[in-house]
């Protein structure tokens, strides 16, 4: 078998075998808390007793997983370079912020208007993540420690600003706040066609978010930068080796810089799915947590776009599965548990796969020396 097509099957095994294990780990939790393990999976699978109600979940579903591809894709970026951008969380809850503020200050055609949105919430995103990578090229900070403070300066000030100087009009007997409301020129149509191409109705509520597509051409974009080019070799090589990368003329600063900004960029998106396609502003109440997320989506998907895409698809599949599990019953932290044994065991199973292949090319190795014959070379 090709050594290629070995490795490929070797991942595919020791994944599927994680799954698997988290689902008895998992199924141990529930019986914990006095639920029954049949009721919570079979809750999984329950997307409801119409086609409206099924559409609605599938969408719910994707919607979810979109903003996490998009999360894991930033992540993936600072990875690629050996580079833990933990700031992921602050990068695009400053980035939000900031583009559903501004968003809010004027009225163009739809196009101008979405596109200028989405170019504040990258580019404040990227001159967010500009802090730590500029304090580690120049100082030596670890970016993990200096990720993580300035996230915590992210979140605070963006409560501040969403009750303060950014703050819209507050309808009588509200309780949480916002920004002014995005005038419908910035409203991202939705892709419900998607679902009705496959017989489905078109789901309650602002539906299956255009941003979908967005992400799609992100994420295939990315793969571009990273895999085909000159910029993406030059990452890759960095984050290996940074004195053999200077050796041959690539300047690791630079790179960090780079990929850091790039990063946080990316990361700056991922509020846009929500607010151009169903909240149209920043609230006091905006989902928290989808940095963090990113980081376990990044690496169950091994920092490969479609591998990162597959993870949000499961992500998304277990966070859909909230309301269904409340109904059986089941405490929904169970999700959390799962989630954070399936990264746990797909790590593992990634080392321990790594570990066998690596083995099986040092046996070949040694055959192929013996009998003095040339050694295919792993892709």
């Amino acid at each position: 078998m090709p050594a290629g097509l070995f490795r490929a099957l070797l991942t595919v095994a020791g994944a599927a075998a994680a799954i698997v294990l988290a689902i008895g780990i998992s199924s141990v939790a529930i019986v914990a808390a006095g639920a029954s393990p049949a009721a919570a999976f079979a809750a999984f699978f329950d997307f409801g007793a119409t086609e409206k109600a099924v559409s609605t979940s599938i969408a719910d579903m994707i919607n979810r997983a979109v903003t996490l591809f998009i999360a894991g894709l930033a992540v993936a970026i600072g990875f690629r370079m050996n580079l833990f951008n933990i700031g992921v969380e602050g990068q695009y809850r400053i980035a939000a912020i900031c583009a559903a503020f501004v968003g809010s200050t004027f009225v163009a055609p739809a196009p101008i208007q979405i596109t200028v949105i989405i170019l504040v919430a990258a580019a404040a995103g990227g001159l967010y993540a500009l802090i730590p990578a500029v304090m580690k090229v120049t100082r030596g900070v670890n970016e993990v420690i200096s990720t993580i403070m300035l996230n915590y300066i992210a979140i605070n000030l963006a409560a501040y600003l969403v009750r303060g100087p950014f703050a819209g009009e507050r309808a009588e007997g509200q309780l949480t706040t916002s920004t002014p409301a995005l005038p419908e020129s910035a409203w991202f149509p939705n892709v419900n066609v998607l679902l009705e191409m496959f017989g489905l109705p078109a789901p309650r509520g602002d539906g299956l978010w255009g941003f979908l597509i967005v992400a799609i051409l992100l994420g295939f974009g990315i793969w571009l930068v990273l895999e085909r080019t000159r910029f993406g070799f030059e990452v890759k090589a960095s984050g290996l080796n940074a004195p053999a990368a200077l050796a041959s003329g690539v300047d690791p600063k630079r790179m960090v810089i780079s990929a850091m900004v790039l990063s946080g960029a990316v990361a700056g998106l991922i509020g846009m799915p929500e607010i151009l396609g169903d909240e149209h502003a920043f609230g006091s109440n905006f989902t928290p947590g989808l940095g963090f997320l990113g980081i376990a989506v990044a690496l169950l998907g091994r920092n490969k776009p479609a591998g990162i895409a597959v993870a949000a698809l499961l992500f998304g599949f277990l966070d859909r599965a909230q309301g269904p599990l409340q109904f059986a019953d089941v405490p929904p932290s169970v999700i959390t548990i799962m989630q954070g044994t399936i990264v746990l065991l797909v790590v593992i199973a990634n080392e321990v796969t790594s570990r066998i292949a690596l083995r099986r090319e040092e046996r070949r190795a040694a055959q192929a020396l013996g009998r003095n014959t040339p050694v295919e070379v792993a892709a």
